[in-house]
C-alpha cells in the first residue's frame, strides 16, 4: 500500500496558498510521469487511470511527441496567424486526411473548439440555410459537457457549472441523450445544427443506444441541419477507433477535436469541417493568437502520425475488452453498472458510498482515478499493458472490498 498526503498537510496548504479553489483534487502532488505511470514528490508511483481526461492518450512524455516538441522549440514556437508558418499547412493537411473532412480551423482548448463550432453553425444557418438573423437555434443533449465558458454552461444542466454565472446565451434546445425521436421533434426551421458528444464522458461514460449516431446523421441530412460531433474526449483512439463516430461509420458535417490532439504536451484543439460549411468564416470573423501555433502544430502532426499506424486504436480495442471483462467480473455489491467502450469505462456505484471515497481509496492503493456523478471514471493511457490493466482491476476490487 502506498501513502499519500493529508489534504490539510502543510505541504498541500503551501501549494494551494495562492491557487483558486475551482478544483477539489485528490491529496497527491505529482512531480514526474512516464508512460502510464506518475511519481509524486515523495517518490511514490501511481498508475494513471485518468490520463488527463484522455489528453494523455499516448501516455506521459511519449518519446516521439517529446522529440517533435523539442525540435520545434529549437526553431520557432509562435508567430501568430498574422503570418504563415511552415507547420500550419502540413498539420491541417494531415488532420484533414485523418478525419476525411476538408478544412481545419485550429484553436487551443476544447471549449474554444466548441465556441468556434457554435459560431460556425450560426453563421452557416444565416448565410447558407437562410435562418432570419439572430433566430438560429442549436439542438444539444441533456447531461452534456462541452466546456465551461458562459455560453456553454448556459445549455448545461449541471448546477455546479451554472450556479451564479447567468444570464445565459439563448438559442439552445436540450433533448435527452440517445433519444432520436426527441431530437427530431426539437428541430424546426430555425435550427442550424445538432451538436452532441458521441459518448458523454463527464456524465459518467454514457454510451447511446446502438444506431443512435446513424439516426442522428439521417435526421440532420433529411431536415437540412448540420451534425456537429464533439469528439474532444472520445476521439483519437480512446474508443478503439480513431473517432467515436467511426463506431457507426458516421461522417458528421463538422467535428470538434482537442485534448489528445496536443499529445499531453501542449493545448491544441481544432474544428474540422467540409469546405462548404467552413467557408462561412472570413478573415477577421474568428481567430486566436495562439491557435495553430508552430509548436502545437508540430506536436499535433506527431500525434496524427502515431494514429495513422493504427497501433493505438488496436491496443484500445484489445485492452478495452480485457478491461471490460475484468470490471464486469468484480463481485461487489457497491457496483450498480459498468459502462465500457475501448479503454474508457464508467463504474457506476450505488448510493451507499460516495464515488469520491473509492477514488481516495484507490489513491492509497497506487491508482489515480476520478469520480463524476456517482461513477468512477477510468480512461488509462493507450500505452497501458495487459499486466497494468489487470493491476487496475485488482486494485479497484480491493478498494471496493475494503470500504
Amino acid at each position: 500500500m502506498t501513502t499519500h498526503l493529508d489534504p490539510s498537510s502543510p505541504q498541500i496548504s503551501e501549494l494551494e496558498r495562492h491557487v483558486a479553489s475551482n478544483y477539489h483534487p485528490l491529496p497527491v502532488v505529482l512531480a514526474e510521469g512516464e508512460g502510464a505511470w506518475v511519481t509524486d514528490v515523495d517518490g511514490i508511483r501511481y498508475l494513471d487511470a485518468l490520463a488527463g481526461y484522455s489528453a494523455l492518450n499516448f501516455g506521459h512524455r511519449h518519446p516521439a511527441l517529446v522529440e517533435a516538441a523539442v525540435a520545434q522549440l529549437q526553431r520557432v514556437t509562435l508567430t501568430s496567424r498574422a503570418f504563415h508558418h511552415d507547420q500550419l499547412g502540413p498539420f491541417c493537411d494531415d488532420l484533414a486526411r485523418l478525419t476525411g473532412l476538408d478544412t481545419v480551423l485550429p484553436m487551443n482548448t476544447g471549449a474554444e473548439g466548441v465556441e468556434t463550432a457554435i459560431k460556425l453553425a450560426r453563421r452557416w444557418g444565416y448565410r447558407v440555410k437562410g435562418i432570419p438573423e439572430d433566430q438560429a437555434t442549436i439542438v444539444v443533449a441533456a447531461d452534456n459537457f462541452h466546456g465551461r465558458t458562459t455560453t456553454i454552461v448556459g445549455f448545461s444542466n449541471e448546477p455546479d457549472a451554472r450556479d451564479g454565472f447567468g444570464p445565459f446565451t439563448p438559442g439552445f434546445r436540450s433533448v435527452p441523450f440517445g433519444d432520436a425521436a426527441a431530437l427530431e421533434a426539437a428541430i424546426d426551421e430555425t435550427t442550424a445544427a445538432v451538436m452532441l458528444e458521441p459518448i458523454q464522458g463527464e456524465a459518467g461514460v454514457i454510451i447511446p443506444p446502438d444506431g443512435f449516431l446513424r439516426e442522428v446523421r439521417r435526421i440532420t441530412e433529411d431536415l437540412g441541419v448540420l451534425f456537429i460531433a464533439d469528439e474532444v474526449q472520445s476521439a483519437l483512439g480512446r474508443v478503439g477507433e480513431t473517432f467515436a463516430c467511426d463506431l457507426e461509420e458516421v461522417r458528421p458535417d463538422a467535428m470538434i477535436l482537442g485534448k489528445a490532439l496536443g499529445g499531453g504536451l501542449v493545448p491544441l484543439s481544432a474544428v474540422v469541417a467540409d469546405r462548404a460549411v467552413m467557408d462561412v468564416f472570413t478573415p477577421g470573423s474568428h481567430g486566436s493568437t495562439f491557435g495553430g501555433n508552430p509548436l502545437a502544430c508540430a506536436v499535433g502532426r506527431a500525434v496524427i502520425a502515431l494514429l495513422e499506424t493504427g497501433e493505438y486504436q488496436a491496443r484500445s480495442r484489445a485492452l478495452g475488452t480485457r478491461l471490460a471483462a475484468g470490471l464486469r467480473g468484480l463481485r461487489s455489491e457497491l457496483i450498480r453498472e459498468v459502462r465500457s467502450i475501448g479503454l474508457w469505462a464508467g463504474v457506476e456505484l450505488g448510493p451507499e458510498i460516495p464515488a469520491r471515497r473509492v477514488c481516495e481509496r484507490l489513491l492509497e492503493l497506487g491508482v489515480l482515478s476520478k469520480d463524476a456523478h456517482g461513477t468512477i471514471r477510468l480512461s488509462p493511457p493507450l500505452v497501458i499493458t495487459e499486466a497494468e490493466v489487470d493491476l487496475l482491476i485488482e486494485r479497484l476490487g480491493e478498494a471496493l472490498d475494503t470500504l
